[in-house]
């Protein structure tokens, strides 16, 4: 008889959901966890720490350069790095305690360990003092998340040359931070880092910030963070990194081919994106297949090649972003219950969060050129919004996109304060087929943000009141 009806390996966001959501269920379930915490690289080193320094260092920011514009004056602030990283860790301590008690609170049994499929149904796990449990279950799942992205031939040390992981651990602001990578890693820790003094440049091999986004957010973005002081050096890429006395030489060379220029800098950030982590699972040996980019290949249905082992989140195909593996670990537990669940990637929201943010769901007009979609737009500055204007947050447009013959609503992208909250108005719009014209015709409370939004829909559908 099995010791369990599942075995999830990996607590980030993806596997505490999927274990919690499966003990709701009635299923006996056990987690494995190579962190003597649980939560993933999302709440130790990931999500939820970078947010934790963002928000302090808009607070710095705002302190020193948007008070006396409301009327409030203050000296210069000073910065208490190290009150601001115990404000980061007590974020961290509380999260990664909740999930514990979440897990406990849901009688799921954890095992702290690296965990290794042995066959379908055994999952073993080794602990820190090398003792070894073997764990009978009638499924797995595999949620074990992503690992930084190397760069060739740069060495990452967590002190000079940092991941994400050591930029979130410096011990001063580096007086110049080069960022190799333009996507939402880079762009939020070097806006932490130039808030707080540093000066900050970004080289991106793409020749526009934030790959896959809206083109027109993506440009009219790059031109507020240059605003704020963040340099650009577009289709480039970083072929070096040298130690040269207290200072590191960074050799950047064009894309295409031309002669290469050397920045200084005092600390580089290699961002470059993240790769699933599927070391030391045993995959092969089971028989579990991986694509050409090492994901777990997997069915509609988060099936392997493999009968009873399933995998979810930043090791399969699609965003590697929280909410999607939370998504998909209820779907596997909801499935392995015997309900019949389902997952719609084509409204997933994404979000960047700097100071402003920026937010989006659904289709680009790029993609929906490229589908020959026709559609129409419509597009609503905040700067012609009450609120905005009266909170100095100015900054930033709603687009909406719709399908030009029936109305439906294929994408909205937002810039500007607040964005990562109001994307999910347009998310339930979507996922329930509404078109601009709902929207639009929807009530919203004035003054309010979010009245942008309804204009932007308005704008699309028809024409809109306030521009």
């Amino acid at each position: 008889m099995s010791q369990y009806d599942l075995v999830v390996i990996g607590s980030g966001p993806g596997g505490y959901v999927c274990a919690i959501k499966a003990a709701q269920l009635g299923l006996k379930t056990a987690i494995v966890e190579k962190r003597k915490t649980h939560g993933g690289t999302c709440l130790n080193v990931g999500c939820i720490p970078s947010k934790a320094l963002l928000h302090a260092s808009e607070m710095f920011a705002e302190a020193g350069h948007g008070f006396e514009k409301l009327g409030i004056k203050v000296s210069k602030p000073k910065l208490d790095l190290e009150a601001m990283m115990k404000h980061k860790e007590d974020v961290i301590d509380a999260n990664v305690g909740g999930v514990a008690f979440l897990l406990k609170k849901n009688k799921i049994e954890a095992h702290h360990g690296t965990g290794k499929i042995l066959a379908a149904g055994k999952v073993e796990v080794t602990a820190e003092d090398g003792s070894v449990t073997v764990l009978d279950t009638k499924n797995i799942v595999i949620a074990t998340g992503s690992d930084v992205m190397p760069l060739p031939g740069v060495e990452i040390d967590e002190k000079h040359v940092v991941s994400s992981t050591g930029a979130l651990e410096l011990d001063k602001v580096p007086g110049k931070l080069v960022v190799v990578g333009g996507g939402v890693i880079g762009l939020e820790l070097g806006s932490v880092w130039g808030r707080l003094g540093a000066e900050v440049t970004v080289v991106e091999f793409m020749d526009k910030i934030l790959g896959p986004m809206d083109g027109d957010v993506s440009k009219q973005f790059q031109r507020m963070l240059k605003k704020q002081g963040m340099d650009f050096k577009l289709s480039s890429k970083v072929t070096g990194v040298e130690k040269k006395g207290k200072h590191l030489e960074v050799t950047v060379e064009p894309a295409k081919g031309g002669e290469a220029e050397v920045l200084e800098a005092d600390v580089v950030l290699v961002a470059i994106g993240r790769r699933p982590y599927t070391a030391g699972l045993g995959l092969d040996a089971v028989g579990v297949a991986l694509d050409e980019r090492g994901r777990v290949k997997t069915d509609g249905h988060y099936k392997t090649t493999v009968d009873g082992i399933y995998a979810i989140g930043d090791v399969i195909v699609g965003p590697m972003l929280a909410h999607k593996a939370e998504d998909e670990g209820v779907a596997v537990a909801e499935m392995l219950a015997g309900q019949k669940p389902h997952v719609n990637y084509d409204v997933i929201p994404g979000v960047v969060y700097t100071q402003p943010e920026v937010a989006s769901v659904g289709k680009t007009e790029e993609e929906l050129k490229a589908a020959g979609v026709t559609y129409k737009a419509g597009k609503f500055a905040f700067a012609a919004n009450g609120r905005a204007r009266a909170m100095n947050f100015t900054d930033g447009f709603v687009k909406v996109l719709a399908d030009a013959e029936t109305d439906k609503v294929l994408g909205v992208h937002i810039v500007g304060f607040g964005a990562g909250e109001m994307i999910h108005e347009a998310a339930v719009l979507m996922e329930f087929g509404g078109s601009s014209e709902d929207l639009g015709r929807t009530c919203h409370a004035h003054p309010t943000m979010s009245e942008a939004v309804k204009e932007a829909a308005m704008a699309t559908f028809g024409k809109p009141i306030h521009s």
